[in-house]
């Protein structure tokens, strides 16, 4: 309102004490959380010998070096560790979206048959399962994907919480749209395609962020079904060398005195490698990622 007098609040002592005390409580987080990332990151961009000899905090690297990246790059695991993970991420996140936007949406239907019992079946898969050995015998055996990609692809094509979440999007579709398209003409394909995924855009994005995320994460389906080191994703060839410390083609050049302290940043640059992506990727998808979080939050 024009002329309207500016009404100033004055924040009594107790708020502006609870405010930083939010704020301090914030930056504790921010660097607890931080720090380790970055002391990865400065001890893999550190000298080895330096590096073994120090105790402490860290704040940078000692003596720059780029000696860990280059020979993480030129162990042809990690290349092929990067075009496996790269595949089973984008493959996998491909089907992940489709198969759970195409069950959201029978979900959804109000005129659905057997819609309760078929929901509670689905949402029993939350809390229980077959267990691993029943999972083994039937993606193995039955199915005979073991030691093929589609081991780690097509098991999990659908998370149950994420179906949830994407179901109460599209609940959240006005039915009028849905009864014009129709009277248009439109069919089920359409309708989902046209009007409930553009319409969901926060969700799809939120549901590419977890099944992307997942996929690059994950090493134990692939340690349980793959045999084939030639199909290894990223994650398994970082276990190997983090867990079993397996530098060894990576230091064949090193005096064995010197193995121990080039292993070690080896590591660090690994991880390094291993991680950035992500970190990448995210903030593009993070304005999207509370909005979307929070419509599977409401309830029906």
């Amino acid at each position: 309102m024009v002329g309207a007098r500016r009404i100033r609040l004055k924040e009594s002592r107790g708020e502006r004490l609870f405010g930083m005390g939010n704020v301090a409580l914030m930056l504790a987080l921010i660097v607890v959380t931080l720090y380790p990332l970055l002391y990865v990151l400065f001890a893999s961009l550190s000298n080895p010998t330096l590096l073994a000899g120090h105790r402490g905090l860290l704040f940078g690297p000692l003596s720059l070096s780029l000696e860990a990246y280059r020979r993480v790059f030129e162990n042809p695991m990690i290349l092929t560790g990067y075009r496996n993970t790269l595949f089973y991420v984008v493959a996998g996140t491909t089907l992940n979206v489709l198969m759970t936007a195409l069950g959201a949406y029978a979900l959804s239907r109000r005129n659905l048959l057997l819609k309760n019992p078929v929901m509670f079946l689905i949402v029993f898969t939350m809390f229980f399962s077959g267990g691993l050995i029943p999972t083994y015998l039937l993606v193995g055996q039955t199915l005979h994907m073991q030691d093929t990609p589609w081991a780690l692809i097509v098991p999990g094509a659908i998370t149950t919480i994420n179906l949830i979440i994407m179901r109460t999007a599209f609940n959240a579709v006005p039915v009028s749209l849905d009864e014009a398209a129709r009277l248009d003409g439109a069919n089920d394909w359409t309708i989902l395609f046209k009007i409930y995924l553009p319409l969901s855009l926060p969700v799809v994005a939120v549901m590419i962020l977890f099944y992307g995320v997942a996929h690059w994460n994950s090493f134990f389906p692939a340690m349980v079904y793959l045999r084939t080191r030639e199909l290894y994703p990223l994650q398994l060839v970082l276990r190997e060398i983090l867990i079993s410390s397996n530098v060894q083609n990576m230091t064949t050049d090193v005096s064995s005195g010197d193995v121990f302290a080039i292993g070690e940043t080896i590591k660090y640059a690994t991880i390094i490698v291993a991680t950035a992506p992500i970190l990448l990727v995210y903030p593009f998808l993070q304005r999207y990622f509370v909005k979307g979080v929070m419509i599977g939050a409401i309830k029906e």
